[in-house]
């Protein structure tokens, strides 16, 4: 049992180790600009794994995809479920996509941009799936929230699209943004994740809140440490 244990956490850890380096290879190069050899030498194993473990580089790609997605899609229905006030549950949401992104899946938001960027060919038939759960919980929590009068009445689609897509570039640029402002030597650092998604929450509970009632009475209450 012992034996059998220790090649299970063999094997995870050598899928999770190849996973890890072609997610940042791909979002550097594209699919087309990685060869397996490559991911092998970033990884540390033999390139045989690649194929052993995954059937191939499109097999590894599928496989950063769904595991990425699907680890996303627990946790928001997880946020979709919760008892916590709409407000909340989006901020909620922010939050674990930027943990995602930052401690997760680093080069997962630049993997994404490119594949949308370029179509989605490779990626649309696997993630379809995923955001239509995705986008159907941040949609209800947003319902949620007009129905009980914190939220005014938006579009789910426009204000899921700003959240992450908000997000995505902000994750996805962090290597330029930190250039550009070494090189240019401005007078302040790059802002920090906690920074950026701490500022987006605060401005998404403004943008949604309501403009006469609880809602906003809610948001004041937050800011000065009322219940």
């Amino acid at each position: 049992m012992k034996a059998r244990a220790a090649r299970t956490r063999d094997a995870d850890l050598t899928r999770e180790t190849l996973i890890s380096a072609a997610t940042t290879l791909f979002a550097r190069h594209g699919f087309d600009g990685v060869t397996v050899e490559a991911i092998a030498r970033e990884a540390g194993v033999n390139k045989a794994m690649i194929n052993y473990y995954f059937g191939g580089k499109a097999g590894l790609y599928e496989a950063i995809l769904t595991t990425t997605f699907a680890e996303i899609t627990e946790r928001v229905e997880t946020v979709r479920n919760s008892a916590r006030p709409p407000d909340e549950a989006l901020r909620e949401f922010m939050g674990l996509f930027a943990e995602i992104a930052t401690v997760r899946r680093p080069s997962f938001p630049a993997l994404f941009l490119r594949e949308a960027i370029e179509g989605g060919t490779r990626a649309r038939a696997v993630i379809v799936p995923y955001l239509r759960s995705v986008l159907s919980a941040v949609a209800e929590v947003i319902a949620r929230g007009v129905r009980q009068g914190s939220f005014r009445p938006v579009d789910p689609l426009l204000t899921h699209l700003t959240i992450v897509g908000t997000l995505m570039f902000f994750f996805a640029t962090a290597p330029l943004r930190e250039q550009v402002v070494a090189r240019a030597r401005l007078p302040f650092a790059p802002p920090t994740p906690q920074a950026f998604v701490a500022h987006l929450q605060e401005l998404i509970a403004r943008g949604l809140a309501a403009t006469e009632g609880r809602g906003r009475r809610k948001l004041r209450a937050r800011r000065t440490g009322r219940s």
